[in-house]
């Protein structure tokens, strides 16, 4: 069942929407779709346009908000998150930390894999812009921390670091990993 403020994907012939269920009205060139409506539907169910065109209500997966995602700047390829998924044996029991959240994707991905996702961004603009895409998939278990990685405190089983990579950011890094962690270098 889909609940009011859940991030969904509308597709319909070639069209896919990225929106939020409540909340009025979403204009698309096959008509107005009510997002208030969303809510109690189910995966699977169909909505119409104010037009009579048919759109199918999605959950969006990581590669939706990869795609449809408002973006800060150039985020990682699902390829090269799929690396770091892959060489670090990211698992559910994980707590993972993730520097240079740009727009989120990486943490989003990290999010639907891991325990625990901390990400640390330097720029408030894009930590806001960040937080919001997190806020859209409605994974609980993603912080997005408008700060320098080098303020984070804690242990971790993988720490990731997508920013301009400093000797500082290195020395800490291995500082916050748990024995057997790994660290992954964007």
């Amino acid at each position: 069942m889909i609940e009011d403020g859940e991030g969904i994907l509308l597709v319909s012939r070639g069209r896919e929407y990225l929106v939020r269920a409540g909340g009025g009205q979403f204009s698309t060139d096959r008509g107005m779709i009510d997002l208030d409506a969303l809510a109690g539907m189910s995966p699977g169910d169909e909505i119409e346009t104010h037009l009579g065109t048919p759109f199918t209500v999605l959950r969006p997966r990581s590669t939706d908000f990869f795609v449809h995602a408002k973006r800060s700047g150039a985020p990682m390829l699902p390829k090269d998150i799929g690396m770091v998924i892959a060489y670090t044996g990211m698992n559910r029991n994980d707590i993972v930390l993730d520097a240079g959240t740009g727009s989120g994707v990486a943490a989003i991905y990290f999010g639907n894999i891991a325990r625990e996702v901390k990400t640390y961004e330097v720029r408030p603009e894009f930590a806001r812009l960040a937080a919001k895409n997190v806020r859209d998939t409605c994974l609980g278990n993603v912080e997005v921390i408008a700060a320098d990685m080098l303020e984070a405190t804690g242990e971790f089983d993988v720490v990731h670091l997508d920013l301009m990579i400093t000797p500082a950011h290195i020395e800490h890094a291995f500082s916050l990993l748990r024995p057997g962690g790994y660290l992954a270098c964007y």
